[in-house]
Parts: structure tokens; sequence; C-alpha cells
């Protein structure tokens, strides 16, 4: 798949006109208002979706696209024909999105033709506390808004808007310092300032409680906002939760000295970050981690995005365990609902953890899976499956 000299026949395939015909500016958020959204045929041609002030026109594919949709020319089809099939096709790697997942999502979101409430949809929402927050939607019901981990975007949890939204409404929000989300300089990028930008986006959607599902650090600034305001959090779904050390942190003393601010400079050029970023992650060349490889890129190759990734890094690293005011002690008073999942080959938050939060919070449900640190991408249907029996009791 290359995004250079593309071939580009005189007329699309049918099913990428049907998409493009019943395009809805309302149901996808334009950065900017403008974006080049690259459609493929495999092993054919392609085309470019050119969206500007809430209008697209389909052009001879040309330039660097801000988002790449790849797939034959019957999958096409059955996404022009069943609002649900892209989504799925995504799933199972018939369909590759690549760079913006935001844009590339969004696309699908703006062309099922569907006029439901609850279908997907992209949005911007300003809140007072945190500025402007990027969300996804769909679903109706209760509502359970999803926090992505260090590094992530609302993109990691697409897999949960598509297994959960035929019984709830799932907002997932790209968490402020990420993603199309507001990345203010100097901001903390601690988990009382997640959570309380999680409870601002709840106001600013006019939801009074919610269900919360957090991965890696979004489970950190679930159970935060849990310990914050318990009567607006209803239950805690905890996938791998960021917890703070038990181990001597020996690197804490220099952690504690270095500026987040540094990140405002670029230490290295995008190719050699991505280079090292792709040899660090297994299967980063395909499927739903090349996905978000790009999503991290996008974001920590600016200024700001470098800025809050090492804020946010370094919070977690100083989260301290013990005192009046550590966290194991705190977690104790955690009254949510709460489920905990564990991956039995997380190498970051290992599973082994668990012992520590079975004496801390005796009343929590635990579920443990054959996976690493991601298991809703991982085993999205042994996750999703945990969350539904949670939910339900």
């Amino acid at each position: 798949m290359s995004a250079t000299a593309p071939r580009t026949a005189a007329r699309p395939p049918a099913g990428i006109a049907a998409l493009v015909e019943r395009f809805d500016p309302d149901a996808i958020d334009v950065p900017g208002g403008v974006a080049r959204i690259r459609l493929e045929v495999v092993n054919e041609a392609s085309w470019d979706a050119a969206i500007e002030e809430g209008r697209l026109e389909l052009e001879p594919a040309a330039g660097e696209p801000d988002a790449i949709l790849s797939a034959d020319r019957s999958t096409w089809g059955a996404i022009a024909t069943d609002v649900r099939a892209g989504m799925t096709a995504f799933a199972r790697r018939q369909l590759l999105v690549r760079r913006s997942l935001h844009l590339g999502v969004g696309f699908l979101a703006a062309t099922t033709g569907s006029s439901a409430p609850e279908k997907l949809r992209f949005d911007s929402l300003e809140t007072a506390a945190a500025g402007r927050i990027s969300i996804l939607s769909a679903g109706r019901g209760k509502t359970l808004l999803c926090l992505h981990g260090l590094g992530g975007t609302k993109a990691s949890f697409l897999p949960t808007v598509a297994a959960l939204a035929d019984s709830y409404r799932v907002v997932v929000m790209d968490l402020p310092g990420f993603g199309e989300s507001s990345k203010p300089i100097a901001a903390p990028y601690d988990a009382p300032w997640f959570a309380r930008a999680a409870f601002a986006t709840l106001d600013a959607l006019g939801v009074e409680r919610a269900h919360l599902i957090g991965n890696s650090m979004g489970g950190r600034v679930a159970i935060e906002a849990g310990l914050m305001d318990r009567a607006r959090v209803e239950g805690v779904v905890l996938l791998s939760p960021a917890l703070a050390w038990l181990r001597e942190r020996r690197w804490a003393p220099v952690v504690r000295v270095l500026r987040p601010e540094l990140g405002l400079i670029q230490m290295a050029p995008r190719a050699v970050v991505e280079g090292v970023v792709r040899r660090l992650i297994p299967g980063a060349a395909d499927g739903w981690a090349a996905a978000g490889v790009d999503e991290f890129l996008r974001s920590y190759v600016t200024p700001r995005g470098r800025a809050a990734f090492y804020a946010a890094a370094r919070n977690i690293y100083l989260d301290e365990p013990h005192g009046d005011d550590g966290f194991w002690t705190r977690l104790a008073g955690l009254s949510p609902d709460s489920l905990f999942i564990w991956g039995r080959r997380d190498t970051l938050v290992p599973v082994g953890f668990r012992k520590h939060v079975e004496r801390t919070l005796p009343r929590a449900r635990h579920v443990e899976i054959e996976c690493g640190h991601v298991p809703q991408l991982e085993r999205p249907r042994e996750t999703h499956a945990a969350i539904r029996d949670f939910l339900r009791r």
C-alpha cells in the first residue's frame, strides 16, 4: 500500500460511489475543516475523498493523504450495503486503515447512510476543565466512558464500541494531550487532572453517571475518578490498569528533576522515532498494531504531544505507593463495583499485581485472559464477554 503515484481509474467501483453519495458531515469531526482521505481498491486503483468545510468531492488520488483506507472491490461493496460491515472488515483485517484512524474511521461513520441517533459518530466537545475533547460514540442506553492508555488514542477502543454499542451508549475520548484533543502546555497530566477531564466530558454530554472502562493509564484514571466522586461512577472496568510500583524505583530521583517540557524540542527525526517504535512492538507492520503505531506517532511527533507523553509517563512512574496519600492506601477506599481484567502475558502490568489488589479490594472481581497489555485489542471476544457479564450483574 503506497501513497505515492497511485493509479486512478475513470470511475470508482459502486461501493465507493455509494459511500461518497451518502456522506454526512455531522458524523465526522475534521480538524481544521479540511482533509484528504485516500480510498484504495487493492491491486486496482485509488481515489481521494477531499473534505472541505463539510463538503466531500471524489478526486483523482494525488499528493499525501491524511488517512488511507484500503480494501478489495468486494469488501468495499459489502461496506456500502451493511452499516456494520466496515468495522467488521476492519476487525478481520479485510479493510486496512492507516495514518489517521480518527479520519479513516470517521469517514466510515459519515457514510453509513444511517440517521439513527445511536449510529457511530465523531465529535469535538468544548470543556472548561480540559479544553477541546475529541470523542467517538455509538449506541444507546447506559453510558460507558472508555479511557485509553499512555500513547494511545480513542482508536484503541474501536473493538469495544463494535462489541457493546448494541446494548450501551459507548463513548470513547481522547484524553487531553493525546489524539485530537487539546494539548495544553504545563498541564499536570496526572491521574486527578485526567479524572477531572473525564467528568468534564460527561458534563458536556449531559451525563450525570456512567461506567468507566480504562486500559493501562486509562485504568489508573478510572480508579482516580471512582475515588474522587463515587456518585458519578457506577462501576469501573480496569483492563491491565497502571498501578503504583511496589518495588524500588531506582530512577525516581532523576525522573523527578527531568522536565516534560523538554518534549517541546524534537530530539530525533520522525523516521528515527518511527523505526525504533516499530522494532519494539511485535507485529507493528500489520493490523491493529500498525494502526496503533500510526496513532502514537501522529501525536508524538508534535511538540505538544511529546510534552504531554513525557509528563504522563513521568507521573505514572512517580505515583507514590504508600503513605496517607499513597495509591495503595487510597485504593482501599474505592467503592464503585470494580472488575480487573489481567493479561497473563502482560509484561508492563504483570498479573502478579492481582494478589495485591485482592488484599486491598477483597470485593473486586478478577478475570485473567491469555494476552498482553491491551486485552480489548488482543482478545476482544473474551474481554467483552467478561465486561458484559460484569455490567449485567
